[in-house]
Order: C-alpha cells, then sequence, then structure tokens
C-alpha cells in the first residue's frame, strides 16, 4: 500500500521549517594563546638555545644596562672591591721588593711611607684609587716603579669609575620609565565614525612635560598561512592611523582618540562582530617621540586582544572647561558607552550601505519610544500623585464639616426625661 500523504505539505512540517531556519556560526573555543605584547609594553618572547654567547660579551656596556638592579650593584661592588684588592697586593708586593717591611730600614728609603703590611697597602690602595689622600702615607721619589704603578692605578680608576657609573646613570635614565606615564585605554572599541566603521583607542600623557614628534603605529599581528602552505606564526601588518600626517607628530597635550578606519586596505575588513570575538588577531599600538627635558627617544607599547575589542562602543568625552581652563577627568578615561553600530562587517557595510540606514533609524525608533514610555510613567505617577492628593483633601474636607457636640449633665438628664 502507498502511504497516506499527510494534508499539511511537506514544507510546513517540522523537518521542513527546521532545514529553513536560519543557523547561527558555531565557533570553537579558540585556545588561549599567549600574547605578543603585554598590556605593560613588555614583550612576552623567550630566547632559546643562543649557542654564540659571546656576542654579549662585546658590548659589555649595553649587557650592563639591561641587567637587572641587584646584578648591576654585585658587578658595581665587586668590580671596585676587586681593583682595591688587586692593588693592595701590588702595592705589597713593591713594598716587600724594595725592603720597606723590614722595620730596620730608615723611613727616607721607603716607596711608600707606612706601609708596613698588606692592611696599610689596602689603605692605601683605596687613596690611590678614589683621591682621598689622608696624609699619613704617601708615594716618594725613591723607586720608579711605585710612581709607575701610581699612574696605572689612576688611569684604572677613572675607567671603572667612567664605566660603572655610566652604567647606573643610563640604568636610571632609561627611556621605559618616561613611558610609565604614558598611558592607553584598557579596551579598545569599535563604532561608527564619519560613516565608516572606525577601530578606535585612547591615548595619554600624565606628566606636563610634552613628548617632542610623538607618532603612533598600529599593527595587526595574526597567524596566516601563504597559498604555498608556508605558516607565518607572527604575520605583522602594518595599520594606517587617520591621525598620522606626513612630516607631522601629534599634539599630546590632552588625552587623544587614535582612529583608524577599516576600509578595503585595513585586515579587519572582513571581520564582522561575531568573527572578532573568535578570531585569532592581536592589534599592537607603539607611542613614539622625544622627551622634552633629556631628549632621549622613549617608545610605549600595548597591545589588545579579540577580547579586548568592544564592538558598538565609544569613548566618553573627559575634557571639559572649567573657568577659562581645561580640564581633564582621567578617572573616566577608559570609560565607554555603547554607541549605534551595525553588527556587519566593513565590507558588507560598503556593499549594503542601507544596512548603516536601517540601524540608525531602528536605534531612533527605539529612541524615540523609550521617551514614550518615560513620559507616559511620568504622567502615571503624577495622575496617581493628583488623586492621591484629591483624596486627601476630600477626606480631610468631611473631617472639618463634621461637628462635635459636647453635652452637660442638665442636658443628658433631659433628653432621657424626654425619652421616657
Amino acid at each position: 500500500m502507498l502511504p497516506r500523504k499527510s494534508i499539511i505539505p511537506e514544507e510546513f512540517g517540522l523537518p521542513g521549517l527546521v532545514s529553513r531556519m536560519p543557523r547561527k556560526p558555531v565557533f570553537r573555543d579558540r585556545v588561549n594563546k599567549a600574547r605578543f605584547i603585554a598590556k605593560n609594553g613588555s614583550c612576552n618572547l623567550a630566547h632559546k638555545n643562543i649557542r654564540e654567547q659571546g656576542r654579549f660579551l662585546q658590548d659589555v656596556f649595553t649587557t650592563l644596562v639591561d641587567l637587572k638592579w641587584r646584578f648591576t650593584l654585585v658587578i658595581f661592588t665587586t668590580t671596585f672591591v676587586s681593583s682595591w684588592l688587586l692593588f693592595a697586593m701590588t702595592w705589597w708586593l713593591v713594598a716587600f721588593g724594595h725592603g720597606d717591611l723590614d722595620p730596620e730600614r730608615r723611613n727616607g728609603t721607603h716607596c711608600v711611607t707606612d706601609v708596613k703590611s698588606f692592611t696599610s697597602a689596602f689603605l692605601f690602595s683605596i687613596e690611590v684609587q678614589v683621591t682621598i689622600g689622608f696624609g699619613g702615607r704617601m708615594i716618594t721619589e725613591q723607586c720608579p716603579i711605585a710612581i709607575t704603578l701610581l699612574m696605572v692605578q689612576n688611569i684604572a680608576g677613572l675607567i671603572i669609575n667612567a664605566v660603572m657609573l655610566g652604567c647606573i646613570f643610563m640604568k636610571t635614565a632609561q627611556s621605559n620609565r618616561r613611558a610609565e606615564t604614558l598611558i592607553f585605554s584598557r579596551q579598545a572599541v569599535i563604532a561608527v565614525r564619519n560613516n565608516h566603521l572606525c577601530f578606535m583607542i585612547r591615548i595619554g600623557d600624565l606628566r606636563k612635560s610634552m613628548i617632542i614628534g610623538a607618532t603612533v603605529r598600529l599593527q595587526v599581528v595574526r597567524k596566516t598561512t601563504t597559498p604555498e602552505g608556508e605558516v607565518i606564526p607572527i604575520h605583522q601588518i602594518d595599520v594606517q592611523t587617520e591621525s598620522a600626517v606626513p612630516n607631522n607628530g601629534l599634539f599630546l597635550l590632552a588625552p587623544l582618540i587614535i582612529c583608524h578606519v577599516i576600509d578595503k586596505n585595513s585586515p579587519l575588513y572582513d571581520l564582522s562582530a561575531m568573527e572578532l570575538q573568535c578570531s585569532d588577531l592581536e592589534v599592537i599600538v607603539i607611542l613614539e617621540g622625544v622627551v622634552e627635558t633629556t631628549g632621549i627617544t622613549t617608545q610605549a607599547r600595548t597591545s589588545y586582544i579579540s577580547e579586548e575589542i568592544q564592538w558598538g562602543h565609544r569613548f566618553v568625552p573627559i575634557v571639559t572647561e572649567e573657568e577659562g581652563v581645561y580640564s581633564v577627568d582621567y578617572s573616566k578615561f577608559g570609560n565607554i558607552v555603547k554607541a549605534t553600530t551595525p553588527l556587519c562587517s566593513a565590507r558588507e557595510l560598503d556593499e549594503k550601505p542601507s544596512i548603516l540606514i536601517q540601524t540608525l533609524q531602528k536605534s531612533e525608533l527605539s529612541h524615540q519610544n523609550s521617551l514614550r514610555k518615560r513620559n507616559s510613567m511620568r504622567r502615571n505617577n503624577s495622575m496617581r500623585k493628583g488623586a492621591g492628593g484629591s483624596l486627601r483633601r476630600n477626606n480631610s474636607a468631611q473631617l472639618t464639616t463634621q461637628k462635635v457636640q459636647f453635652l452637660t449633665p442638665n442636658d443628658t438628664s433631659q433628653n432621657l426625661n424626654a425619652v421616657t
């Protein structure tokens, strides 16, 4: 027997409806990967299996500057103490060879007066190298070798002082110290500006001394695969910013919003709001400039991964004019608010400009509806308050119209007689 046909057509049945329902794209949770640049600007990169370690010793000064403070102080102290001990041993050998340690010798024949032991030789070495000269121990003209040793120790001491003090000075005046007061917003935003999707961040300088010739560079780091099958784990793509003017720098007097227009040349051109949250990319921001007070070039860095990019938001204004002075409220530096933004990619927005118009119209209608609801709620509240006030007035009027009669004992007796 042939199967009976259903009264309901197949396209309106449950299987047909399920097949025609729009399915949301399913994205797998991406594995948490280490970011290339940390939020504080440090490079999250480990160097392994370096065989040519001798290259670091060829540039000793840079190696000393790059060391941590505890190692630098240990090397600083060890270098000076070692040089004092080395020359103390040399002075003791000179005195021993000349016979100054013999107590029977007269004072006039000594190379160095009052050097009678290794301790006194060590004290004399310190006095020579740091040019203290207490006056008890001094060199004489009896020994030419002592005069030569004096010149050698002075030259060696000057070289050690120049290297060590220069290293300490460079560590205290490093350019990254100035970068500590150059701040970035914790989050980046994507919103519509001038009818284009834009990627925006906020930068600022906490010091009053300015950064001369400040420039901002943006790079997108992502893992890509070439048509030949080559995998590039760190593919850096330069991103053009709207404020990047050739041969001119940023005037970083107040916090600025750096804007990148997502156009055809942007690596974010094909990403929608949903795809952005599941993408594996990192936007690196580099701020460079010359410190006004020291003239040293400084660089501040940060990065934003997909979880730190908020779609459909913009930064709140933080610069206001108060009594003829512009005031910056840094407590709102990273605050963002929602903005009307299509969830589609910039490519779809360029192909269908009506999407932006429809989104703006929907937001305007929702805004008007919210205003109407607020107005109606206010009217209802005012009417309720008015009705409650009228009821209170009526009740009070009734209470005031009622008269209370007070009866005396005589009146009560007369009333009772009349009743009987």
